[in-house]
């Protein structure tokens, strides 16, 4: 008989009541407010590195890219006439400077001179072939 009184008495309920209500403070504590906080941050500076990491590759790719470029120093106009073959007009300028130069020569050439074809070509170096640039 002992035996169960000792199990319904309520002072051994009390104290599981403490240490319950206790616990359960330390849980709501727990996943209510550190764990969320911790991940919030963790997760705010994780997003804050990938977005500085992706500018700074961005930055680093783009001037990788936008580096100058070797570029030639003269072109040269050459005509060809309607089967083909390179001929020469007396008369026009055929040795530019600038890109932009040559091109609006050329299209000039070819408002004067229909049957003839022109080719905006360079060297880079005088072992290379020279480039065509624009064919009109």
């Amino acid at each position: 008989m002992q035996i169960i009184s000792k199990i319904f008495d309520w002072k051994t309920y009390v104290f599981t009541a403490v240490a319950v209500i206790g616990f359960s403070n330390i849980v709501v504590q727990l996943f209510g407010q550190t764990i969320p906080n911790v991940m919030v941050t963790f997760f705010r500076n994780a997003g804050e590195v990938v977005i500085l990491v992706s500018v700074f590759l961005f930055a680093i790719t783009w001037l990788v890219k936008a580096r100058p470029h070797n570029r030639p120093k003269n072109y040269d106009v050459i005509v060809f006439d309607v089967y083909g073959n390179k001929s020469e007009i007396d008369g026009i300028r055929t040795n530019f400077k600038t890109h932009d130069v040559a091109w609006s020569f050329m299209k000039q050439y070819k408002e004067s001179y229909p049957l003839y074809n022109f080719a905006l070509v360079t060297k880079h170096t005088k072992q290379d072939k020279p480039t065509i640039f624009k064919y009109i």
